[in-house]
């Protein structure tokens, strides 16, 4: 009697075994299965990431905030480059005024005035701008010169206006 319950016991006991053996075993292949689905999403993310981060550093590198040689010629003037850059984006814009056209786009506005819209700094010498008087649209390339005396002088090299569809 003693003999069949101590064989009972082992072959309970080796079922039992089996069992969790078999139930681990799924486990563990369904954990595998979800990290390899993550890792693949992972990759995919890391791709598209460094794809935007590419894009952005291309996008910045006409820039004077990126321009290193750029802001140490400002420095060497006596100037804060950021500083410099936001205040000569401020004065192209604050030559919009209410009802008469920009005195530095080359075009009378045709169906308003025309403005200056957005203003990029290339670096110490370069501006690109976009004007328009709400119908027409063009662009400007601008070089620009810091005199002795601090005044900023602008001169239009290249423009364009847009044909209206």
């Amino acid at each position: 009697m003693r003999s069949k319950i101590f064989m009972y016991l082992f072959i309970f006991a080796a079922l039992f075994i089996l069992f969790q053996f078999m139930n681990a075993k799924k486990a563990q292949e369904s954990y595998d299965a979800k990290i390899e689905n993550l890792e693949k999403k992972i990759e995919k993310q890391t791709v598209a990431f460094d794809s935007l981060v590419g894009v952005n550093l291309d996008m910045t590198y006409f820039s004077l905030d990126s321009d290193e040689e750029a802001i140490l010629y400002f420095e060497n003037l006596g100037y804060d480059a950021k500083k410099l850059g936001a205040t000569i984006a401020d004065q192209l814009l604050a030559q919009n005024k209410a009802g008469v056209d920009n005195p530095i786009v080359p075009f009378d506005g045709m169906e308003g005035n025309m403005a200056i819209n957005k203003v990029r700094l290339l670096n110490h010498k370069w501006i690109i701008a976009d004007f328009t008087d709400g119908v027409y649209w063009g662009q400007l390339f601008i070089i620009y010169e810091i005199k002795e005396d601090g005044i900023i002088d602008f001169e239009v090299e290249r423009s364009f206006l847009y044909p209206k569809d």
